[in-house]
C-alpha cells in the first residue's frame, strides 16, 4: 500500500521515542538520545545508521530495537543508500564508484575517452539551440542519476545543474554537455568525498554568483559551499528565481542562500548537542554585497530585495554570523557557478576534499 512506508516510519519512530530518543526538528529522520554521559544518534532513511558514545551503550540500544523489530547488526558502516563508506587512515571516503559504472553502462559509454574538465569556459548553452534529442526520457533518466551522484561528487554540481535546466526540452547540444560529464566521470571513477577528524568546529561558508549568466532568461547562477572545520558538509549550485539588476544584487542573493543553509546547520548542530561557540564566517568576493549585509541604509537599487536584506542583517546583528570579503582567487564557490580552466578547476576540486582513497 502507498501508506505502508509512512506507517512503518510512524511505528518505528514511536518506539524510539519510548526508548528516550528525541526527534530532531531540523531533520525528522534524525533521532537523538542523551542521558548523562550516554549519547546516541540514529538516522532513519531506507537504511538505519546508528552510533553511540560507547560500544556498550550501542549494544544496549541494538538489543532494545531487536526485541521489537526483526533487524540485523551489520557492524561498522560500509554502505548507505548506494554510497560506499571506506575507512581511509583516520577519515572516511564516501564514494559511488559502482553507481558511476552503472550510469556509464546505461549510456553505452563504458569505453569512452575521458576528459579533464566538466564544462568549457565558453558561454552557456541556449535552451532552444539544435534539434531535439531522439530519446528525451533517456536524457532525463541520466540527468536524474547524475543528480544523485552529487551526494559524493560536489565537483560535478554546476555541470549537472546546467544539463538539468533543459530536462523538459532536451536538445542535441544539451546531450553533448551531458556526455561530457560522463567522459569526465570515466577518468575520475576513484574520486570521492573525504571526511576526516578536525580540530576546529567552526562553520565557514563561501558564496558566489555568476551575474546574468543564463543566455535565455538573464538570471544568475548562485553557488555556496559550507565547511565544518576542514570538512565539506553542504553545497549548492542553482539558478536564481528572479533577474538581478546588478552583480552586487546577484551576489547578495547568493549570500542569502548561504546564510539560510548556515542557519539550518547551526540549529542541527544544536540538536546534535554540539552547539557552535563562534559566529559563522560567510565569505563573498563582492565588496558591495558585503556592505549590504550590515549597512542599514535603504538604497534605491536594493529596496526591492528587502526580505533577503532583513534576513541576513538580522543574523549578522544577533552575532550568528559575519560576512567578509575574500579574493576571487580563494573563492571556492566559483566551481559551482561557472566553467573554470583545467588548472583552477583541479585546485578548487582538491580544496573541496574530493580525492581518491
Amino acid at each position: 500500500m502507498k501508506q505502508a512506508p509512512r506507517a512503518w516510519y510512524s511505528r518505528f519512530a514511536t518506539h524510539l521515542l519510548s526508548l528516550g530518543f528525541v526527534e530532531a526538528k531540523s531533520d525528522t529522520s534524525l533521532f537523538v538520545y542523551q542521558h548523562g554521559s550516554d549519547t546516541a544518534y540514529l538516522l532513519l532513511y531506507v537504511d538505519i545508521v546508528l552510533t553511540a558514545s560507547s560500544p556498550g551503550f550501542l549494544r544496549r540500544i541494538i538489543s532494545a530495537l531487536q526485541q521489537e523489530f526483526s533487524m540485523k547488526d551489520l557492524g561498522e558502516l560500509h554502505h548507505f543508500l548506494g554510497m560506499r563508506v571506506q575507512r581511509c587512515g583516520q577519515g572516511l571516503l564516501l564514494s559511488q564508484r559502482q553507481f558511476m559504472l552503472e550510469i556509464l553502462e546505461r549510456a553505452k559509454m563504458t569505453e569512452c575517452k575521458p576528459c579533464s574538465t566538466l564544462v568549457d569556459t565558453n558561454p552557456k548553452v541556449v535552451a532552444d539551440g539544435g534539434v531535439l534529442v531522439a530519446d528525451a526520457s533517456d536524457y532525463r533518466s541520466l540527468a536524474g542519476a547524475l543528480q544523485y551522484l552529487m551526494f559524493t561528487r560536489p565537483d560535478i554540481a554546476y555541470a549537472v545543474q546546467q544539463v538539468c535546466l533543459h530536462m523538459h526540452d532536451p536538445r542535441e547540444p544539451h546531450l553533448v554537455a551531458l556526455k561530457r560529464i560522463l567522459r569526465y566521470l570515466q577518468g575520475t571513477l576513484d574520486l570521492g568525498l573525504l571526511l576526516r577528524p578536525s580540530t576546529s568546529l567552526d562553520l565557514v561558508v563561501y558564496t558566489d554568483a555568476d551575474w546574468a549568466g543564463c543566455p535565455d532568461t538573464r538570471k544568475s547562477t548562485s553557488g555556496y559551499v559550507v565547511f565544518l572545520g576542514d570538512n565539506l558538509i553542504s553545497w549548492s549550485s542553482k539558478r536564481q528565481s528572479t533577474v538581478s539588476r546588478s552583480s552586487a544584487e546577484a551576489e547578495y542573493r547568493a549570500v542569502a542562500n548561504g546564510v539560510a543553509e548556515a542557519t539550518w546547520l547551526r540549529q542541527l548542530l544544536q540538536e546534535l548537542r554540539a552547539p557552535l561557540r563562534r559566529a559563522t564566517l560567510v565569505y563573498c568576493d563582492n565588496i558591495s554585497a558585503v556592505y549590504m549585509t550590515f549597512n542599514p541604509v535603504q538604497h534605491q537599487r536594493t529596496k526591492h530585495i528587502e526580505i533577503d536584506l532583513h534576513f541576513v542583517r538580522e543574523r549578522v546583528a544577533v552575532g550568528d554570523l559575519r560576512v567578509l570579503h575574500v579574493p576571487t582567487s580563494s573563492q571556492y564557490a566559483d566551481i559551482f557557478t561557472k566553467g573554470l580552466p583545467s588548472s583552477l578547476f583541479t585546485e578548487f576540486r582538491s580544496s573541496l576534499n574530493v580525492c581518491s582513497g
